[in-house]
């Protein structure tokens, strides 16, 4: 049992930067895709905002 214990307490500790690089990698993705959906978006609203300003 002090074994898995040990491997909890490393793993504690290793927990937090896998964490830290998982978030990195899903807001990376979200904004990504939010970069695309403003792409997509912008194509259509482009002549609204030309006309605007």
């Amino acid at each position: 049992m002090s074994e898995e214990s040990g491997s909890a307490t490393i793993g504690s500790a290793d927990r937090p930067k896998g964490l830290l690089e998982e978030l990195e990698e899903l807001m990376a993705a979200l904004n990504a895709d939010l970069s695309e959906l403003a792409d997509l978006h912008g194509g259509q609203d482009g002549a609204e905002e030309a006309d605007l300003g």
